[in-house]
């Protein structure tokens, strides 16, 4: 059996592997870009695959392609988004910057595929291709599989971590520990309220995803080469929109402008910024929990991780806080990806961005690595840490910043008196308070309860200075 075959293009003749699907200028595109031996994502693939089902649909509806080529366009191009020739995609990531390499890998694999079906040629550019462009399919299967891969994986992620969360305030909430500001001692806060702001944040990063979605689910289709929709049927656009509606659930529209839509990536730079808002979050999140966590005897000491593995090839016993630092450098490679993206984006150079499938890749990796590191931490972290009252209540007792309660009785240069010599002399600030104002040991309970510290307000009244 031969192990080559001779593929046309445009250019002429070129040996293509026997079994592979792809033609001639996919083999082109392998030859020539020996770059990085990373594929384009299968979330993208996915994307291309429906955009081709969807288009040939369309193309069918307006009377611009015979029903059984059509259906057989369309049968292929549904195999190909659900994964089923994956291996036929090999084209490196680092390639022509408007994709037309990995276009023609899909129109070709396609057009394989079909013909297999009809038992007649298929062709690449005039039948699966019909009324697009590379210059609108590539725009449109970043925002299609960044839509898909966020609603499908990301924003469930999100929810998971918020419920974790959530769940975890009810079971530690009401416990009290000392705050902190500049990593310093400050007013008592209880756990709940801590992790409340965490949880917070991440409902927040949820919303934003929300919010990016009136952009990214406006698509460029229709535009093909420059915006002006030369080549395409008048009502192409809104029939693959219906189409691709129907095929995936989501309410995908055509662009109000395809010369923006073409000529820069601003929808997917928004979405990357959003992402690189709950990398931040996550890695506050994350370094919280190393600090709580820090010790066991001379850090913190607050929580224990759950311990997963052994922590050091040297030095037994040690166990050290995975998953946190794991999605730590997570939320950094999102940070980077977002800065890589940010550059991309700007490379729209008249009518079209020479980026784009750097944008695709960075922007789905993110995605993916995002939604996995909030699982991790949400229930291999979060889920299972547990409390240790007792260090809790023995730092809270000595905190001398407990005396801020007194400020409104006793006045701040007082209290910052009694807040010096305390912390001097070790001694809880009840002691030293009583010693050195005239308030009855009954009265300073109350005003340095520390759980009642937490609930805001002016717990006294009386004399003195704010």
């Amino acid at each position: 059996m031969a192990a080559h075959r001779i593929e046309r293009d445009s250019m002429g003749e070129l040996e293509v592997p026997a079994e592979a699907l792809w033609g001639a200028q996919t083999q082109r595109a392998v030859q020539n870009f020996p770059v990085s031996g990373r594929r384009m994502p299968r979330a993208f693939i996915r994307a291309l695959g429906l955009i081709k089902q969807a288009a040939a649909a369309a193309n069918a509806r307006l009377g611009l392609l015979a029903e059984p080529l059509a259906e057989a366009i369309g049968a292929a191009a549904a195999e190909v988004a659900e994964g089923r020739h994956d291996a036929h995609f090999p084209i490196d990531v680092f390639q022509t910057g408007s994709g037309t390499s990995t276009n023609m890998n899909a129109n070709e694999v396609i057009a394989h595929l079909a013909a297999r079906r009809l038992g007649r040629e298929v062709h690449p550019n005039d039948h699966v291709n019909l009324g697009q462009s590379s210059n609108d399919v590539i725009p449109t299967a970043i925002q299609v599989s960044a839509a898909l891969l966020t609603r499908g994986e990301l924003l469930p992620a999100l929810e998971h971590a918020c419920e974790t969360l959530r769940a975890k305030e009810a079971e530690v909430g009401s416990i009290v520990k000392t705050g902190r500001t500049h990593l310093m001692d400050a007013m008592p806060v209880t756990l709940g309220q801590e992790l409340s702001g965490w949880r917070t944040q991440l409902e927040n990063g949820h919303a934003r995803l929300e919010g990016v979605e009136p952009r990214l689910l406006a698509l460029a289709q229709g535009g093909t080469a420059v915006g002006t929709g030369i080549n395409a049927h008048a009502r192409f656009a809104q029939a693959f929109c219906g189409e691709l509606a129907r095929l995936t659930g989501i309410a995908f529209r055509p662009s109000r402008n395809y010369f923006e839509s073409l000529s820069c990536q601003d929808a997917a730079v928004e979405l990357s910024g959003q992402l690189k808002v709950i990398a931040v979050s996550l890695i506050k999140i994350a370094n919280d929990l190393r600090w709580m966590n820090s010790g066991p005897l001379a850090g913190l000491g607050e929580i224990s991780l759950p311990a997963l593995q052994p922590g050091s090839s040297i030095m037994p016993g040690k166990v050290n806080p995975v998953i946190p630092e794991a999605a730590a450098m997570v939320a950094a490679e999102v940070i980077g990806n977002d800065a890589a993206i940010t550059v991309a984006g700007q490379s729209g150079n008249f009518q079209l961005n020479v980026m784009l499938p750097l944008i695709a890749y960075d922007l789905l990796e993110s995605v993916r690595l995002l939604s996995s590191a909030l699982r991790l931490l949400a229930d291999r972290a979060i889920a299972g840490f547990t409390v240790h009252p007792e260090r809790l209540a023995q730092a809270l007792e000595r905190n001398p910043i407990l005396v801020t309660a007194l400020n409104p009785v006793i006045g701040y240069e007082k209290g910052a008196a009694i807040a010096k010599k305390a912390y001097a002399e070790g001694r809880p600030i009840r002691e030293v308070a009583e010693q050195m104002t005239n308030l009855p040991r009954e009265e300073l309970d109350r005003l340095l309860d520390p759980t009642e510290l937490t609930r805001g307000g002016i717990k006294g009244g009386g004399g003195g200075g704010g």
